[in-house]
């Protein structure tokens, strides 16, 4: 049965400012990586009570509005490749729908004697399917940025040449990016990221890394037509998750109210941190948000019977996990906003210094 008002939280004063402040970070995360965010956002919301399936859901209707920002805005910047991007949309919507239906199926399932356990296995399902995904994404950068030289700054290209020189056809030139990709390759990417927007609401972990070292591109056109993408993915997601009843419109709204801002200080901060520094700020910030996603998981496990321990400590994990989460979150914002702030402040000595010497001696 399609989720009811019963299945949304109650926000009071703190809950309000808790979900603004998530999605400030997680605005300022996006427009940063190209990732939507809804990395930091997901888990965030079900922390502070938001069932699972609603917070995707929520999310991911939010996605649709800050993804047309953060694409307009890259799209400024050049680093939007369209033309990519509509070839990644057909089978990210299939994807999408695969999601959802697994998602929804799962809500059914029980918790708990005590029903504290509403949508445990979705829940599970979601935090397991995020964990799992991001720690490889996460190890996997990681790995590639210690192994890479200093005189050597750029992201491996070993499986992107690999792809290349097999040459599956057809091939397809995309000219912002500069690359040509198979067509065949697309589709599975594009079905893989569809499948993680529905799932965990975080489509550009999936999408941002294939298209840097799967189809060589550069770091700031990834992000940029990750973000191009997500509109249609937010838009199609969204409404398949309406259609269940599992859109609390005042969660998107209130996301909107932190993001719309954040996503400008992020995506201006790809022009001013090295894409090495980017790619390291992702992979350790993954990494503690998987982290604080996995500290949660005992609480399903209790609520579905697969574990016995006292139900008093599901706060504990559950205040533990919000905190570690938090942590990460204001680190890589300060780390971007440092870098920004110290651009700035760059940029302004050098235009009063350009205007001293232009201006005539009395």
């Amino acid at each position: 049965m399609p989720a009811g008002l019963e299945n949304f939280i109650s926000l009071d004063l703190i809950s309000v400012f808790e979900v603004i402040l998530l999605g400030f970070i997680g605005g300022v995360l996006s427009g940063f990586i190209g990732s939507g965010g809804a990395f930091f956002m997901t888990p965030g919301m079900m922390n502070i009570g938001v069932l699972g399936p609603i917070a995707v859901g929520s999310n991911i209707t939010h996605k649709f509005g800050k993804a047309m920002m953060g694409s307009k805005k890259h799209g400024e910047l050049g680093n939007v490749d369209k033309k990519l991007g509509v070839f990644l949309i057909f089978t990210a919507a299939i994807g999408i729908n695969i999601a959802v239906a697994i998602t929804t199926a799962l809500f059914a399932e029980g918790g708990d004697s005590h029903g504290t356990g509403k949508g445990a296995a979705a829940n599970l399902y979601i935090s397991l399917v995020f964990v799992c995904s991001l720690s490889l994404v996460a190890i996997s950068m990681l790995r590639d940025i210690l192994n890479t030289s200093k005189e050597d700054v750029g992201p491996s290209r070993k499986i992107s040449d690999f792809l290349s020189k097999l040459r599956l056809f057809p091939m397809i030139y995309f000219p912002v990016a500069d690359v040509k990709v198979s067509l065949w390759v697309l589709l599975a990417v594009g079905l893989a990221t569809g499948y993680m927007a529905g799932t965990i609401g975080v489509g550009g972990f999936i999408g941002v890394p294939a298209m840097i070292y799967v189809f060589g591109i550069p770091t700031a056109v990834a992000a940029g037509t990750e973000l191009f993408l997500a509109m249609f993915m937010g838009c199609w997601g969204a409404l398949n998750y309406a259609f269940q009843g599992m859109v609390d419109i005042r969660l998107t709204l209130l996301l909107y109210l932190g993001s719309l801002l954040g996503i400008y200080i992020g995506a201006y901060g790809t022009k001013v941190v090295k894409e090495v520094v980017i790619r390291f700020v992702t992979a350790v910030i993954i990494l503690l948000c998987v982290l604080s996603r996995g500290i949660a998981i005992p609480i399903y496990m209790r609520q579905l019977g697969w574990m016995d321990f006292n139900p008093s400590y599901d706060e504990l994990f559950n205040q533990t996990s919000k905190l570690l989460l938090f942590i990460s979150g204001f680190s890589g914002v300060g780390v971007i906003l440092f870098n920004v702030v110290r651009a700035y402040i760059r940029k302004s000595k050098i235009h009063a210094s350009l205007a001293s010497l232009v201006t005539p001696s009395k």
